[in-house]
């Protein structure tokens, strides 16, 4: 037996035109029928000045920065891709052969030149924040978003590398709660904040797209 008039085969078959039924034109008692239109997207915001996302390791800052780089039509940079880059070698090796004192101060002279590249999306490992200098660099030059997310999704997903310094031979749910504890307070020193815990990547662009709307 084939699709009934009130089947969606029959419905993506014919398309919302004329059904079999009454090949000689619409059924007089039929409403007519039309396809819904399709949603788009609201255009993305223009931007004054480069997006900044913040927040703990495993927040989502790379894919989700890609993913809002892409919707704003702006170039993405990942600031510890920078940095390996800049110094010839893995952030776990930088912090391994020089200490983490020497990292962030590469760090911080990669940011500075990155900010005054134009307009991007710039993903920043998560102690970069909790310099005072690049704080105030970074609300002058950029808009900071927080990527919030909590404890057992942050554990969860740290938990698929072992590339993470700060957790080398560690218990990564102790490690990220004191981290949590310690940094949340300046992380929320960000312009603007959005959730990252559910949902898929492109939820937390729009969240953000839609923050960014408001200022300007």
């Amino acid at each position: 037996m084939g699709p009934t008039l009130g089947s969606v085969a029959a419905v993506d078959k014919c398309e919302f035109r004329t059904f079999p039924l009454w090949a000689g034109g619409q059924n007089p008692k039929t409403p007519a029928m039309t396809r819904p239109p399709r949603h788009r997207p609201r255009p993305a915001p223009k931007l004054s000045k480069p997006v900044a996302l913040v927040g703990m390791m495993g927040a989502g800052k790379s894919v989700i920065g890609r993913r809002l780089a892409k919707r704003l039509a702006v170039p993405f940079f990942d600031a510890d891709r920078e940095i390996e880059t800049a110094a010839g070698r893995s952030v776990a090796d930088i912090f391994t052969d020089f200490g983490e004192e020497e990292f962030r101060r590469g760090e911080r002279a990669v940011i500075t030149r990155l900010v005054q590249e134009g307009l991007h999306v710039l993903a920043l490992g998560g102690g970069a924040f909790l310099n005072a200098e690049t704080r105030e660099l970074l609300h002058a030059k950029a808009t900071t978003v927080w990527l919030k997310a909590d404890l057992d999704t942050l554990v969860e997903r740290v938990s698929r590398r072992d590339t993470r310094p700060l957790l080398h031979n560690r218990d990564p749910q102790e490690v990220l709660s004191k981290l949590m504890h310690d940094r949340d307070p300046i992380y929320a020193q960000a312009d603007l904040s959005v959730e990252s815990s559910d949902g898929p990547p492109d939820r937390v662009v729009e969240a953000i797209l839609k923050l960014l709307r408001t200022v300007g």
